[in-house]
């Protein structure tokens, strides 16, 4: 089978190098690649996250991408089952049940609770972080510190990429948070990485363990939540309690502040190392509302990220994926709200098997809020062990999720987002190469 599928994935690089070298349009290459009407249906929903890729029977060109986001919705799925206290999925139950339940991937680590000030050594994988003193003592809430998919978004303004906060169309400022699983976890902690010193001493490159045929291995999480306000409609999003909270000593001239608030997820993006993907696996999802599609109708009622009748919204129609201007400061409840499209459409095959998902979780929990999330789409190396290219070929070539990579949507190489090409060049606080993860550099 991997002899099979190192065939035809030499054969999708030499198409995608091809597709690449006439056109920058990503949806040609990823529907020629995607159009898979023959491939595996969707599997039971289950809580057991998928150790590989569901390769199975005749691997061809067109079922290759079909079946990664096949990987990538099974994935969802078991990530956002609900969990017992230690991060377990529940059984007896699913995934559209027990909704006050935290998930099993919001029992991970979040960056914040690992790389410490002063590289001090972060507390076990048991032992819950207390959130700050102005927020309250539960440490079961999650905490949301972060205003920009990088840290300290508000105080950079030489980003190698376009970049600042998404404000959503009630003035808010979008959250996020980025985790890691225990296996991911784990290795940081046994090798001292979560310090600068532990970093200079490791003085090697970071290898995160590959996943197997039968056990997970590293995955990282980036979330985005948007504030229920005006307008929202909590029941159709997953939602939770969690601290909203302005931190002074990451972003300069804002005083602190915290709020328990209720928030609803918006996007979710996966990344999962899996044997025979050193570039890892990476998966993206949004809420169906976060916003239309350049060139197609904007035919919902209400979207997260945009505004029908932008003018008489106060909405700057001409700024269209373009960030609010600054000053930036969280704590501004009324900030001007983002006016977002999608660049890339998603591919006819990622549309038809999210319909298949979205049907099936409905049908086994009637009125589930899973079924208004959708996949963007998932980025894989064509050419995992090329030697000449460290990135591996992705296909697509370009990925980007409107609530993650909002600012940098495109076709434009070297600009455009691409998971795996922005993510090469991320390197440890040693200078060394931190496998495709940009945490290790927040190690003080």
């Amino acid at each position: 089978m991997e002899k099979t599928r190192a065939l035809v994935l030499g054969v999708t690089s030499f198409l995608l190098v091809a597709c690449n070298g006439a056109s920058n349009d990503n949806v040609a290459v990823t529907n020629a690649v995607a159009s898979a009407s023959s491939a595996s249906a969707p599997e039971p929903l289950s809580p057991d996250i998928p150790p590989k890729e569901p390769f199975g029977g005749k691997v061809t060109l067109e079922s290759l991408q079909h079946d990664f986001d096949v990987f990538s919705w099974e994935s969802f799925i078991a990530l956002n089952w609900p969990a017992d206290a230690q991060g377990n999925p529940l059984s007896g139950v699913t995934i559209g049940e027990q909704p006050d339940v935290l998930r099993v991937w919001q029992h991970y680590k979040e960056s914040r609770d690992i790389f410490l000030p002063g590289g001090k050594k972060p507390p076990g994988w048991n032992q819950p972080f207390p959130p700050p003193a102005l927020c309250g003592t539960d440490a079961t809430k999650p905490l949301l510190r972060q205003v920009g998919k990088t840290p300290n978004v508000l105080d950079e303004s030489a980003e190698p990429f376009q970049t600042g906060p998404l404000i959503d169309q009630n003035g808010q400022y979008t959250r996020y948070e980025i985790l890691t699983n225990q296996v991911m976890f784990d290795y940081i902690l046994d090798n001292d990485l979560y310090s600068k010193a532990g970093q200079t001493e490791f003085d090697a490159k970071a290898e995160f363990p590959f996943g197997t045929d039968t056990d997970v291995g590293s995955i990282m999480l980036k979330a985005a939540w948007k504030v229920m306000g005006e307008g929202d409609d909590p029941s159709q999003f997953y939602t939770t309690e969690a601290y909203v909270y302005n931190n002074p000593h990451e972003h300069a001239g804002v005083s602190e502040a915290c709020q328990l608030q209720r928030v609803g997820l918006v996007g979710f993006h996966i990344g999962t190392k899996v044997e025979g993907n050193p570039q890892w696996i990476w998966s993206t999802f949004e809420h169906v509302n976060n916003a239309p599609t350049q060139g197609q109708a904007a035919d919902k009622e209400h979207y997260n990220y945009y505004n029908h009748n932008c003018a008489d919204g106060g909405v700057d129609c001409t700024a269209v994926n373009e960030p609010p201007p600054r000053p930036w400061n969280p704590a501004n409840t009324n900030t001007p709200p983002s006016q977002i499209e999608r660049v890339i459409p998603i591919a006819d095959d990622t549309a038809a098997l999210n319909r298949q998902y979205q049907q099936k979780l409905q049908a086994a929990v009637p009125g589930t809020v899973w079924a208004n999330y959708e996949l963007i789409s998932t980025q894989w190396p064509t050419a995992a062990d090329d030697v000449t290219d460290e990135t591996g070929i992705p296909a697509p070539t370009f990925l980007a999720n409107a609530t993650l990579e909002t600012y940098i949507q495109g076709r434009v190489r070297q600009t455009s987002s691409s998971c795996i090409q922005c993510h090469n060049n991320a390197a440890m606080t040693n200078g060394k190469k931190s496998d495709f993860t940009y945490l290790l550099e927040r190690a003080q």
